[in-house]
Parts: structure tokens; sequence; C-alpha cells
């Protein structure tokens, strides 16, 4: 690894994507003559560029030097000194975790099989150990307070061709950090031998230790809040004093990005995907394009470059975000997987399933989120919930007790209806059924809410879109390290703070910081363990938000209209997902995109039965038996997309794909093979899903 320049921004993003234009005195020309156009730094690039390059073999691109065999490893890269990681090391370890955190990881299971390193676009083992070269362009995107610090990071793989140039975007999935969709785009459009452009999108993995006020800068390692000014990926808008002030009330606490940054990032996902593309093209030009004295002139302009747009879950999302506001050509095309959207929605607008209306459809995610964070403990006791696999670090008989005294605090409250335990289990379930959960997750709303996938969404979300401090302590929750028992403020043997930009996915519980309830009956605790009910209270003022109307505004300002201006796009989704559900993403966005579109709308939803929201858990006994990945039908959706691109092959229509469990044993089940994933149908038949007149249709 060789570190090559340091660049500082310079003029505005408008030389960046003109087709030519006149140089003016910000590059040293003259009004009255056309010239070779500089290649210019974005405005929005307000840090050093620093740009590096890999080997391919003590390092890459693809797994930091770790190559298929390292990345199979459950046990995490090697740090040499564990009281000061460096930045390459955390950079590994960020690979590591982020990889492994959105694919399934297992033989059986996959891995190394229909997708890895090793494997390639046509998914034949023949890649070795798979490391990829080239190099890396990393910088911050910001409007100039420091308080934005968007990562942009943009990598270019030997392989890239100039004269047949690709870019595919990686926004990071969830609250990652800027490596956070890695193999769920970064790999196929690394080994498709195009420059990939990820971002953080401003909710990445950025922390700030409270106790030390240690924050972290964009490679990962630390430095002093007041030390890092505006070079800190996110410090906590909280003045010395009452910084010391909460330290004493609350020690060991964290501050998180997406949380407590008090931006509503999520407004942004689609701006900031769309700037990781033009860095991408800056990137590019200085790469590529030809010297004019000492400054590379543009190669590439607006449009110029193939760009599919794609990535999972909020990554998804952004893609869609950012495909609906492109004005100038940047994106050719979407594939996005299980995308987390807010729509706007229409009356017209109708989903169904069989010719039967769906119980819901349409959501925002901070609806029906705070609805499940407080319903699904107890719905996870239903007969029909009966087998779900467990993913609670809790012993069982904790978590049924928390179970049956949160069905309790439900029926108390009058949420739901019951005399006994079985009854209010069912009803609970059942308003998830009214509000848009398919009976197909039902053995998933137990470990979303046991994995803490949902109450860490539902406190995340609430804050930002709340533009909460963390000082608020939002609905009495706070972010912290717990004791062996469960009590916050707990002083851990080694920090975790080292080790976040690496481990951490930027939504507590983390790396070892976990979600705390600030007024458990005996003070503040893991909120699973703070009352005898799991925090009921904390999730009724979660909920309350919403009904309230207080969090509208922000929440009104992300929602998005379904225009994709006709670009040719695929969404892929599990029917079975429970933190994302179908009814309130894909299935509306669908009918959205063609009521606006109509005939000009180049949409294809491919939705798979026994689908679900986190291919990673498909390796967790009982979630390998009854589902199937659907990282397998992302990459064949981005090949349909490749082909449709550069050979004019039609886009199979939307349809449901009718997948095969893999059956046997919760824990041993046998190898995945083709027959369990039947391939996505150029003519679907009864599997065909319509959607005319803003009325979707689902065949059963």
């Amino acid at each position: 690894m060789t570190l090559a320049k340091r660049v500082r921004p310079a003029c505005t993003v408008g030389a960046v994507i003109a087709v030519a234009i006149l140089l003016d005195g910000c590059n040293g020309g003259s009004n009255d003559n056309i010239a070779p156009q500089a290649n210019v730094l974005p405005g929005f690039i307000k840090s050093a560029v620093t740009t590096r390059s890999y080997d391919g073999n003590t390092d890459d691109l693809l797994t930091a030097g770790l190559g298929k065999t390292g990345l199979a490893l459950a046990t995490a890269p090697a740090i040499a000194n564990a009281a000061q990681p460096t930045a390459a090391e955390l950079r590994r370890l960020a690979i590591w975790s982020n990889y492994r955190a959105l694919v399934d990881m297992t033989a059986n299971g996959g891995y190394g099989r229909f997708w890895g390193p090793n494997v390639d676009l046509n998914g034949n083992d023949t890649l070795g150990e798979g490391k990829i070269a080239g190099k890396e362009y990393l910088a911050f995107a910001d409007d100039g307070s420091g308080a934005q610090n968007v990562s942009m990071l943009v990598q270019i793989p030997n392989s890239f061709n100039p004269d047949q140039p690709c870019i595919v975007t990686a926004t990071s999935s969830g609250s990652r950090g800027v490596y956070g969709a890695i193999s769920a785009a970064g790999e196929w459009g690394l080994k498709r031998g195009c420059a990939v452009a990820y971002t953080d999108k401003g909710s990445g993995n950025g922390a700030h230790e409270l106790s030390t006020n240690r924050v972290t800068l964009i490679d990962g390692t630390l430095q002093d809040a007041a030390t890092a000014g505006k070079a800190s990926l996110f410090t906590a808008n909280l003045s010395g004093a009452a910084l010391a002030s909460f330290n004493i009330r609350f020690p060991n606490r964290y501050a998180f990005k997406h949380a407590h940054s008090q931006q509503n990032p999520e407004q942004d996902w689609g701006k900031d995907t769309l700037e990781a593309i033009q860095f991408a093209y800056w990137a590019l030009n200085d790469s590529f394009g030809a010297l004019n004295g000492s400054t590379r002139t543009v190669r590439y302009t607006s449009g110029s470059i193939t760009t599919i747009a794609a990535s999972v879950s909020n990554g998804g999302g952004a893609s869609l975000a950012a495909a609906e506001q492109d004005t100038s050509g940047l994106i050719t095309a979407v594939v996005v997987g299980e995308p987390q959207i807010n729509l706007r929605l229409s009356t017209q607008l109708s989903v169904a399933q069989g010719g039967v209306p769906v119980g819901a459809f349409g959501k925002p995610l901070a609806d029906y989120t705070t609805l499940a964070n407080m319903l699904q403990p107890c719905a996870a006791l239903a007969p029909a919930a009966i087998g779900a696999p467990y993913l609670s670090t809790l012993p069982v008989a904790t978590t049924v007790q928390i179970r049956t005294a949160r069905c309790a605090a439900l029926a108390a409250s009058g949420v739901i209806a019951g005399a006994d335990v079985t009854t209010q289990a069912t009803n609970a379930l059942a308003l998830l059924h009214q509000n848009g959960y398919q009976t197909d997750s039902d053995l998933l709303q137990a470990p979303m809410w046991d994995s803490q996938a949902v109450p860490a969404v539902a406190v995340t979300y609430a804050n930002a879109y709340a533009r909460a401090s963390v000082a608020d302590n939002l609905c009495n929750f706070s972010f912290g390290t717990t004791s062996s028992t469960g009590a916050a403020g707990a002083t851990p043997a080694v920090s975790p703070m080292l080790t976040v930009f690496g481990n951490g996915n930027g939504v507590p519980p983390t790396n070892g910081i976990n979600l705390v309830y600030n007024v458990g009956m005996l003070g503040a605790a893991d909120h699973r363990l703070a009352t005898g009910d799991a925090s009921f209270a904390g999730a009724v003022c979660l909920r309350a938000l919403w009904t309230s109307g207080t969090l509208n505004a922000n929440v009104e300002a992300i929602r998005v209209n379904a225009n994709l201006h006709g670009k040719p796009a695929i969404i892929v989704q599990g029917r079975a997902d429970a933190l994302v559900p179908i009814n309130h993403a894909s299935r509306p966005y669908l009918g959205m995109n063609r009521l606006i579109e109509g005939n000009v709308s180049n949409l294809s939803l491919y939705e798979v039965t026994n689908g679900q929201h986190f291919d990673a858990f498909l390796g967790v006994a009982g979630f390998d038996t009854r589902f199937v990945p659907l990282h397998y039908y992302n990459l064949q959706a981005l090949n349909l997309m490749w082909s449709h691109l550069k050979s004019g092959t039609p886009l199979p229509p939307s349809q449901v794909i009718r997948t095969i469990p893999r059956g046997g044993l919760p824990g041993a089940a046998p190898a995945l093979t083709t027959a369990n994933l039947p391939a996505i149908a150029a003519s679907p038949g009864v599997n065909a899903i319509t959607a005319a007149n803003g009325a979707v249709n689902v065949p059963n």
C-alpha cells in the first residue's frame, strides 16, 4: 500500500459534469477561448482527498488482503496493538465485518460456490482467493460546517477499461460505514471491472465516546473532539459544560451519527449517492484524463459512463431516491434489493395478493417499526410463531418472561385484548397482519426483536426524525456500555471506541455498546432487562412520537415519488421480510412507478418466496432450513441488467420467484443447490405480478 497524493478542493462541481465549458479564472483560462476542460474537484468535497494503491496481494480492494479464505474465518483479523489500531488494520476489519454482515458465509449456504471473491460473474469458482488490485480515493463531502461529513470512497480496479467505462454505486446498507455494501454491490462491480462509488450517506459509523471526548476520523482512528474539529466523522453538539454534566449523570455513554447528528441524514441519501457518482467521475478523470501541463483534463462527462445505482436495504432506498433526483444523466439503471423507502402515496394506489387487499401498504418506517417494537415480543408467543429461530443472547427462560410480561402490558394498556397469554399473543400478531406484515414472516417476529434489530432501528430513527441531541435521551433511551448483569455505566476493560469503525454497524447495540433504558426499576440498564416488560413505557413513547405527529415533518422530507424517469430498474425483495415489510416497500413502489410513468415505466419487481431481510442469519439454525438467500437473486438481477444495457436483452417482467427451502435439521440443512433457486423467468406466466392504473396484484 502506498500513499499517492492528497488534493485540496477547488472551484465548483459544475465543471465536473459539463460537456464543454469556456475556461474561466478558476483555472487560468479566458472566456474567449475554448480549451481542454480541467478536471476540477467537486465543490462539495471539503476535505483533502487521500489516494492509496493496493497491489492485489498483500492488500486489495475487495478483501483487504484477506482473500476468500480470510473473509470466511469467524475470527476477526488481528490488530497488533489493541490500544492503538492503525488505519490499515481498521480498514481490514471494516471490510471483513461488513462483507460478512450482508451475505451467508456458510459453505452449505453458498459462500465460495454461488458467491464470494473466488466466484466469477458466471458463477464459477475460477478466481482463487479473489483479491483485486487497484486504488481508492477517500474524502468527505460537506456543506462547509463539518456537521455532515459524508464519507465518499471510489475504488478503481486495475481491470478498469478506460475505453469502456462503468460505475456501480454501493451506498451503505443500514447505518454502516463507507464499506457497508462491499459484498452487496461493490464486489460485483469490481469483478465487472467497474469503478465502485461508495458513500456512508451521512449516517455512517461515526461515534463519539462522551466520557473521553474521543471521536472517529474518516479512516477510523481516534482523536480528541476538540483537536479533530471539522475532521471528525461525527461530534455530538454539546458544549463543554453540557458534556461534563451529561457524563456525570450518564457515565460511559456514546453518541452515534445517524441518531444524534440532528441532520435527519435520510433526507439527503439520494443526493449523497449522486455526489458519490460525481466524485467517481472526478476520480476517473484524475486517473485517465489527459495531462495538460500538470493538470488532468476531463475525459468523462456526465452521462458518458454506464452507471448502475445498486445496493440493498437503506442503500437500495438511497439508490432509488438518487435515480428519482437525477437530472443530468448520471444514472443509467438501478438494481436494488429489499429497499427501505418511504413513499408519497396516491389515493389511486392499491395492493392485493391473490386478488385480496393486503392489510396495509406504503406506511413509512417510523410507523411500522415503532408498532412492531411494541408488539413483536408478545406476538412471538402466538401459536403461528411457535418454532421460530432463536437469536437472543439471553437465556430462553428470561426471553419467555419478557414476552409474557410484554403481552400483559399491551393488554393492560388496551393495545390488544385477551385474558390469557395465547389470546393476547394471537391478537398482537393479528394486529401486525392488519398493519401490512405478511403471514410469511410470522416466524421472524421473534428473532427480529430478540436480535434487537427492530428496537435498535426504532430508537435510532426516532432520534433522527426528531433531530434529537444525545443529551435529550429521547424516550429515556441512550447508548452505553453495560455490565454482565445489564447495568448501564460500566467501564469496559477495552473501549469499544477503538474498533467501532471496523466492527460497528452504526446502530447500537453494536460492538459492545448497548441500547440502554435510563429509568429501569434499579436504574439504567440494558433495555431488555431494565423493567420486567422490557422497557414497555419507552416503546410506547417511541410509538407516540409517530402517532402524535411529532415526527411528521422530517418523515415527509424523506418521502419519494417513485418517478424513475423511465430508467431501467430492478427491485428484488423477499416476501417474508419482517424488517422492511414488502407491503410497505417494493409492492407499493412498483404501483406508484407505473401510475406515474405509465408506459414509460421500465421497472421490474422480483418477489422471492422464503426470502427475508438478513442473509447473514442464514447460518443460524432454523433460518438455514426455512429461508433462501436474496443475494443470489441480487447477483442475477445485476447480470440481467448488464445484459440489457450492453446487449439489449429485455428485462424479465415483474414476477414471484417460487423458491424451495433447503429443509433438513436446523443447523444442518443440506447444501444449497440450484434446485432451491429457480431462475428469474423471461415469461413468468401465472407468477406474473401485475401493476396497472395504480392497482398492484401479486399472485399467491
